[in-house]
């Protein structure tokens, strides 16, 4: 059984199938997570048929792990479902909104990252796809996604076949506060990101991106303003087309 301690991104998968059985339990007992009203606003789309994952590898930047990973899952914030069940019963839904979003938003997230728990506690091996919000209404056409239903989290999922390292993580002292908010010094954020800083591979890819430090690898090449304004116009707008705004 892994632990949290261990745990990380798989990324190559062995040739095996994950039963349906298992990925069925497993599934039912992350719904056991905590839900806003008890209403559980989400969905999970289910793509094991290889071209379908064919589809899905362009939107998420062609990872090689979309196409070789048994299964890919994709988690959907779902006020549709609460909404039909509330027209079925004559009552007055009123969903199409942002705060609805991002209610069904972090059911969905919370739902993700325990069964993501439970299957790695049952050996499998998984990668969170953080690309699922920067096309999500590529992945909407090819889901067939309705209104109210949006992408927000996508795994890939399979039995390991490789063991990476475990990723580096900051200091408790860094994320945590005591009683009121206790904003970051300059003192305080060298504490905080001295070892990340200082580990051989980020020295490295600073060398090999040309940059002096590891935060202007982030901020002027991988998580760009430029890009980040766009990514969000595009996802505003997809709300709206799945009628959240």
């Amino acid at each position: 059984m892994k632990t949290i301690n261990t745990r990380r991104s798989i990324r190559v998968y062995q040739n095996r199938d994950v039963d349906n059985d298992l990925l069925n339990r497993l599934l039912s007992e992350a719904t056991h997570t905590q839900t806003m009203g008890n209403l559980q606003l989400y969905s999970v789309v289910i793509t094991r048929n290889n071209e379908n994952k064919k589809k899905l590898s362009p939107v998420h930047f062609h990872q090689p792990m979309v196409e070789s990973a048994p299964v890919v899952l994709t988690f959907c914030a779902d006020f549709r479902r609460t909404t039909k069940w509330a027209e079925c019963r004559k009552a007055q839904p009123g969903y199409n909104n942002f705060l609805s979003f991002l209610n069904a938003m972090t059911d969905t997230l919370l739902f993700c990252q325990t069964f993501c728990q439970l299957a790695e506690e049952e050996g499998l091996g998984l990668c969170y796809l953080g690309t699922t919000l920067y096309s999500p209404e590529k992945i909407i056409d090819i889901l067939k996604l309705p209104k109210l239903v949006m992408p927000i989290a996508t795994i890939t999922l399979g039995w390991p076949d490789e063991s990476p390292a475990v990723s580096d993580r900051l200091p408790l002292s860094a994320i945590v506060h005591h009683e009121t908010f206790e904003d970051y010094t300059p003192k305080r954020i060298d504490e905080s990101y001295k070892h990340k800083e200082n580990l051989p591979e980020n020295i490295h890819f600073c060398e090999v991106n040309h940059k002096e430090t590891l935060a202007q690898v982030f901020t002027d090449l991988r998580y760009t303003q430029k890009d980040n304004e766009a990514m969000s116009e595009n996802f505003l707008n997809t709300l709206k087309q799945q009628g959240f705004l």
